[in-house]
């Protein structure tokens, strides 16, 4: 497996963690879709298979269905079945192979499975397929409530074709080795809990062989460990930029343009606004007391 495959399946099996108990709790019936699941042989299926039949919700009445979709799942099929049996899942999960091709089958399949208004995370790698999964297909998944759905594309694809695709809330790293563009993962969702919970897992994945991160909105392109506290230099120069575009922010306003249009956290943009502003790089008004979320912030 390939440093990138190897950080794309702790990411997806991260957020699943975080993000299936949580619906769990919220609804009785919850809808985790694996789009392009014979891709990589089935081994993300597999992982994400493995994930879910861990959840103790399950055991207490809730449900949770796995629509695996790809061009041919039978021998994809076979291996969820085994994993599934492995586990020793309780009845809640309900695994569905869907073959015939992601872009053709998935709006059908989530029909059939019963998807609309449950809370449901879709997870689509499309790096490896000819052609990224069209507009459409995601936004099939939005008919969630809450929907979030995890998009892994190739490298330089351009986003603006999904932002247009049902979910308010959208932002984008790149998974890179160097100089050369790397994957897009991209992170659509109609909540900002959802967005906030996903950059934590994404922050908190192992570094392999020499994986970074990008942010694709960075000019100078720099190369970013990945850390639970990552550097902050792309940061800084991003709300700087934003500051003299905009003129004035209150802090509230630059946590969500970090969390929506970088690659960082709301958290990190607390920490470089402090260290913009001791550094009189940036004005505050008023000039003493707590960086409060409505406190103005404009450029020096």
């Amino acid at each position: 497996m390939s440093p990138i495959a190897t950080v794309k399946r702790e990411l997806l099996v991260r957020h699943l963690q975080a993000w299936a108990p949580g619906a769990l709790h919220r609804a009785r019936r919850v809808i985790y879709v694996h789009g392009y699941a014979d891709v990589d042989g089935g081994a993300s299926a597999e992982a994400a298979v493995r994930v879910l039949a861990d959840l103790p919700d399950l055991a207490r009445g809730r449900e949770l269905s796995m629509v695996a979709v790809g061009d041919d799942v039978s021998e994809v099929a076979g291996l969820l079945t085994a994993a599934q049996r492995d586990a020793g899942t309780a009845a809640g999960l309900a695994v569905l192979p869907v073959g015939g091709g992601t872009d053709e089958r998935l709006p059908v399949a989530l029909k059939a499975a019963g998807a609309s208004r449950v809370p449901m995370l879709g997870f689509l790698d499309a790096a490896a397929v000819s052609e990224p999964p069209r507009p459409a297909t995601v936004a099939a998944l939005a008919a969630g409530k809450p929907a979030d759905v995890l998009l892994v594309l190739p490298a330089a694809t351009p986003l603006d074709p999904y932002r247009d695709a049902g979910f308010p809330l959208l932002t984008a790293a790149e998974l890179a080795t160097g100089p050369e563009p790397g994957e897009v993962v991209a992170f659509a969702t109609t909540s900002a809990k959802s967005l906030e919970s996903f950059k934590e897992a994404l922050w908190a994945v192992d570094e392999f062989a020499g994986v970074r991160l990008r942010d694709p909105a960075d000019p100078e392109r720099h190369l970013i460990d990945i850390s639970l506290r990552p550097h902050p230099g792309p940061l800084r120069r991003e709300l700087l930029a934003h500051l003299a575009s905009v003129g004035t922010a209150t802090v509230t306003e630059l946590r969500t343009f970090t969390l929506t249009e970088t690659v960082y956290r709301a958290a990190d943009a607390t920490r470089v606004l402090h260290a913009l502003v001791d550094s009189g790089a940036v004005t505050r008004r008023p000039e003493h007391g707590r960086l409060g979320g409505d406190v103005l912030i404009g450029p020096a």
